[in-house]
């Protein structure tokens, strides 16, 4: 199985796009800003990677391992260079119940599993079906993910508790003047972040934020919520590890269900993240080797003992408005992410979280797209109101959900505007004499059949009728279900029915229903209208 999947990715991934390179004006400069962005994004990996990893119910450094690996593989490999992946909290809410019930073992064969599917999505380039993710939903969407991300945050403003023996206790929020020191840490952080841009442009500003208020807390020696609170990320390098699982149907049953889900989750989130990163530098294409990219990254992770991953939106946001626009910066991140656990964690559990909070806020703030206020004034109700819901819904279930519950909403909604255009125009035939002619227009489609049906009068009509499609299009079954019982009713008033200027795809699939008679093949010079005919005892089983 590894063999073909390796063989897979051999033939799908192309690449890294070095040319990128020179787009961004490659230099010792640009090496610089990607280096210091990816140190930047790193540092901000570590709490949420310990925080997710909590969250699924697994130790710290199987997040951070997935973290590494997930981010190195996908920075490398990915479809649009300046993403960062890791574990994201959307796939460790899904992952907690199968921790919970049956161990982390099956938590490392079902990522195996979930980027087997993601490979297999890439190469049959379901990645594309992401362009049918209407505007209002990406809108909500990143409303939704800026809202998550600040209440996501505010779990910094705890401190760890122990709960008494009916549930109640745990964690319990800051007060009085170590509340006031976070706030004004937190403050100060945001402050730096908005300032350094006008002051210079050498760093990154929230790696600017993160190394000043660091130092002021370590200086001064102030008693706030640092990185080591959370938990140890001291550890070696991830060693190869085969997922000890037994090999039979019965664990097939129990991770197919949940690696089906988490590769959807994690292909939804990588894929909305990749056409939010390149509306800000500007790039395009890439869904299919991004699916790929992630695919494999989870597959490796799950042989090196990490939960597995996918894009983080924060993160990513972090790294593009810090100057990140290479490979470099990705590949950087996760390098130093490494480094952090192997080498350098003593220093890293130091950081006050405060810092790293106020990055987030920033990133809050930057990623919310306040003119959504005056759009909705502007736009369809409709669409004002799935900007809403699909915001409604990521805060409240989960960020996949809501592009689903979004797309879902806007294609009916777009069904019901689409099945409100059917009408017809009458007129009476130039070229048959006693004839009366429907000239057809709008989509004759499920959601227009009644409709098209009760634009014919049958008991007042002549004995011939012509019914032109120019002006509209047979869609599906459900539309030739209704041209069936709109001839059914002449057939049955002993009236007659011809079908015109039908387009080709429409001509085939009347064809292969074996309802229509041609009468007059196509024009093979011009591709003319083609004129059917209905017959006695061909439509509707007459």
């Amino acid at each position: 199985m590894s063999r073909g999947v390796l063989g897979l990715l051999a033939s799908q991934i192309s690449p890294p796009n070095l040319s990128i390179m020179q787009d961004e004006g490659f230099s010792v400069a640009r090496v610089r800003t990607e280096i210091l962005s990816g140190l930047t994004v790193a540092l901000a990996l570590v709490p949420e990677a310990v925080a997710f990893a909590f969250v699924a119910g697994v130790h710290p450094l199987v997040g951070l391992y997935a973290a590494f690996m997930v981010g190195l593989i996908t920075a490398v490999f990915g479809g649009r260079p300046g993403m960062i992946s890791g574990a994201t909290g959307a796939l460790a809410v899904v992952m907690v119940a199968l921790v919970s019930q049956h161990g982390v073992e099956y938590l490392f064969a079902t990522v195996v599993l979930m980027g087997i599917l993601q490979v297999i999505a890439g190469a049959m380039h379901w990645g594309k079906f992401i362009r049918l993710v209407p505007h209002p939903v990406m809108l909500g969407f990143v409303n939704g993910l800026a809202i998550v991300i600040f209440l996501a945050q505010l779990t910094q403003f705890k401190i760890p508790g122990s709960a008494d023996a009916s549930g109640h206790g745990g964690a319990q929020w800051l007060a009085g003047p170590q509340l006031a020191l976070m706030l004004g840490l937190v403050g100060l952080t945001m402050a730096i972040i908005w300032a350094t841009p006008k002051v210079t442009k050498a760093i990154p500003a929230p790696l600017a934020g993160i190394g000043i208020v660091a130092l002021i807390v370590i200086v001064f020696g102030l008693d706030v919520p640092r990185v080591g609170n959370m938990a140890s990320i001291e550890g070696g390098l991830p060693m190869f590890h085969m997922p000890l699982v037994p090999l039979n149907w019965e664990t097939i049953q129990i991770i197919l269900p949940y690696s089906v889900i988490l590769a959807a989750i994690g292909l939804i989130e990588s894929l909305l993240t990749l056409n939010l990163v390149g509306e800000i530098t500007g790039k395009r294409g890439g869904a299919s080797q991004e699916c790929i990219a992630q695919g494999a990254s989870n597959i490796v992770t799950g042989f090196f003992g990490g939960m597995g991953g996918c894009a983080m939106i924060g993160q990513s946001m972090i790294n593009v408005k810090s100057g990140g626009r290479t490979r470099i910066a990705g590949i950087a991140a996760a390098l130093f992410l490494l480094l952090f656990i192997v080498a350098a964690s003593p220093l890293i559990e130091q950081i006050p979280l405060a810092a790293l909070v106020g990055v987030m806020f920033m990133v809050v703030i930057g990623t919310f797209a306040w003119n959504s206020f005056k759009v909705m004034t502007k736009v369809p109700l409709m669409d004002a109101f799935v900007i809403v819901l699909v915001t409604v819904v990521t805060v409240m279930s989960d960020l996949a959900m809501a592009v689903v519950v979004g797309v879902i909403v806007s294609a009916l909604a777009y069904a019901w505007n689409n099945a409100r255009r059917i009408h017809a125009v009458t007129r009476d035939s130039t070229t048959e004499a006693g004839a009366k002619v429907y000239e057809i227009q709008g989509p004759l489609f499920f959601g227009s059949t009644d409709g098209f049906i009760e634009l014919f009068d049958v008991a007042g009509d002549p004995d011939q009728v012509i019914i032109d499609f120019a002006a509209s299009r047979v869609v599906d079954q459900s539309a030739l279900q209704a041209i069936e019982v709109m001839a059914g009713k002449y057939e049955a008033a002993g009236k007659s029915v011809q079908l015109r200027h039908l387009s080709k795809d429409c001509h085939q699939i009347l064809s292969r229903a074996g309802h229509l008679v041609v009468e007059q093949d196509d024009d093979p010079e011009y591709g003319l209208a083609v004129d059917y005919s209905v017959k006695t005892g061909i439509l509707g089983g007459h």
